[in-house]
C-alpha cells in the first residue's frame, strides 16, 4: 500500500490524482492533503479520503475548515502547514501539484524527508533546478515527472542507454492561437486565451499554453530532469496533442509516447511506477484520427518560448526571474490590467534589467523571485 500526500489537492492535477486513487483503494491510501483556499472542495476530499493531516495556505480558510470538520482531522495552516504535509512522516510519495513558485520550498522539504516525488509543478525545476536535483541526489530520492511531455520522455528513455540519446523533442499543442500571427492577437481577451482546444487545465497554465511560455518552462525543466543542454531540446507544434513527446537516438531512430490528451495517464504512471494501472485513459484509435501534423514554433509571434531558451542558457537566477515575471503578468492579464501583447514585453523588460547571480542556495532564488515580481509590477503600472 503506497501512502500518498498531495500538495495542491483541489487543483486539476490533484483532483485527477484523487480520481485515480479512488479507483485503486487496494493500492493507495491518502495520508495528507494540502490546498490554498478552496475549502468547499477540500472538505469533500477530506470526508472521502480521511487523510491524517490537512493543510490550508489561507489561515482564515483553515479556521473555517476546522469548524466544519471538528477535531477529528489535524488541520494546519499557512506555509508551515503546507510544509508539514510535504514532510509528513507517514507518507511514501508526495505529489507536488501546487501552482507556481509556492511549490518550491515544500517540494525541497519533501525531498529532504526522503519522499518519492511526483513532480507536476514545473516551476520547482525552472527556478531552482540545480539545487533541487542536487538535493534529490543527496537524499537518494527519485523525481517522477508528471507533466505529460516529461512523462513521455521518461517513458521513452526507460530501459534505454542515455549515451545514445541525441536529442529530445517536446510537443506543444499551440493552444487556442495555433497558426495565428502577432497582429491577430492584439485584441485577445482572457476568455479567448482560456479556450484551450485539447486540455482541461488550471487558468494559469492555460494562459501559459496560449503564449507558449508553458513550453518554454518545460524546456528548462527537461534540461534539469534529463541532464541536457538547450541545444539538445527541441519543440514542435503538434495541434492534435496525441504525440506527447519524442526522443531521437544517435542512429536516427525515434521513439514517441502517444495517447489521448488526458492528464490521468502521466499521473497514474508516476503513482504506480514501475507498474502500470489498467484502464486509466481511453484507447486511442489512430485509424480514426487520420493524420498527425507537426510544425516549427513561431517565436516571432510567440516570443515567450525564445525567452525561456535564453534564460536557460543564461542560467543562475535568470530562470527564476523569467518565471516570477511570468506569474505576475499572467495574473495581470487574467484581471484585464494588461493586454495579451504586454505579457512577453514585460517579461523581456524584467529579464533585461536583471543582474544574474549564482543560484547555489535557495535564498538567492527566493530573492530573485521577490525582485522580479516587484520589477514586473513596476512595468505593469508604468504609464
Amino acid at each position: 500500500m503506497k501512502r500518498i500526500a498531495i500538495l495542491g489537492s483541489t487543483g486539476s492535477i490533484g483532483r485527477s490524482a484523487l480520481d485515480i486513487i479512488s479507483r485503486h483503494r487496494d493500492r493507495f491510501v491518502v495520508v495528507g492533503l494540502a490546498a490554498r483556499s478552496n475549502i468547499a472542495l477540500l472538505e469533500e476530499q477530506v470526508r472521502v479520503f480521511s487523510p491524517k493531516v490537512v493543510a490550508v495556505a489561507d489561515e482564515r480558510a483553515a479556521l473555517e475548515l476546522t469548524r466544519r470538520l471538528g477535531t477529528k482531522t489535524e488541520i494546519c495552516s499557512g506555509e508551515e502547514g503546507i510544509n508539514a504535509v510535504a514532510a509528513y512522516s507517514e507518507s511514501d510519495f508526495v505529489l507536488s501539484a501546487m501552482v507556481g513558485f509556492s511549490g518550491l520550498v515544500p517540494t525541497v522539504l519533501a525531498i529532504r524527508a526522503g519522499k518519492t516525488i511526483g513532480l507536476a509543478n514545473k516551476e520547482v525545476l525552472v527556478t531552482a533546478g540545480d539545487i533541487v536535483m542536487e538535493e534529490a541526489k543527496a537524499a537518494g530520492v527519485r523525481l517522477l515527472p508528471v507533466d505529460s511531455e516529461h512523462s513521455a520522455i521518461f517513458q521513452c528513455m526507460d530501459g534505454q542507454d542515455a549515451r545514445y540519446l541525441k536529442r529530445i523533442i517536446l510537443t506543444a499543442s499551440g493552444g487556442p492561437f495555433v497558426g495565428k500571427k502577432s497582429e491577430d492577437l492584439k485584441d485577445v481577451s482572457p476568455e479567448d486565451a482560456l479556450n484551450h482546444p485539447n486540455w482541461k487545465m488550471g487558468r494559469k497554465i492555460t494562459i501559459d499554453s496560449a503564449t507558449l511560455m508553458n513550453k518554454g518552462l518545460e524546456v528548462i525543466e527537461a534540461a534539469h530532469l534529463f541532464g541536457l543542454t538547450a541545444e539538445r531540446i527541441d519543440v514542435l507544434i503538434h495541434p492534435q496533442s496525441l504525440v506527447h513527446s519524442l526522443v531521437e537516438f544517435n542512429d536516427g531512430s525515434m521513439l514517441a509516447q502517444i495517447s489521448l490528451p488526458d492528464m490521468r495517464g502521466p499521473i497514474a504512471y508516476a503513482l504506480s511506477y514501475p507498474e502500470r494501472l489498467s484502464d486509466t485513459v481511453a484507447t486511442l484509435r489512430l485509424d480514426e484520427i487520420g493524420k498527425l501534423t507537426f510544425q516549427t514554433p513561431d517565436t516571432g509571434s510567440f516570443p515567450c518560448l525564445r525567452y525561456a531558451y535564453e534564460a536557460l542558457k543564461e542560467g543562475g537566477t535568470m530562470p527564476a526571474v523569467l518565471n516570477a515575471a511570468n506569474e505576475v503578468v499572467v495574473n495581470a492579464f487574467l484581471e484585464k490590467r494588461i493586454s495579451f501583447h504586454d505579457i512577453p514585453v514585460i517579461i523581456n523588460k524584467t529579464m533585461e534589467s536583471h543582474e544574474v547571480q549564482e543560484a547555489i542556495e535557495l535564498d538567492a532564488v527566493i530573492e530573485a523571485d521577490r525582485w522580479a515580481r516587484a520589477r514586473a509590477a513596476e512595468y505593469i503600472h508604468a504609464p
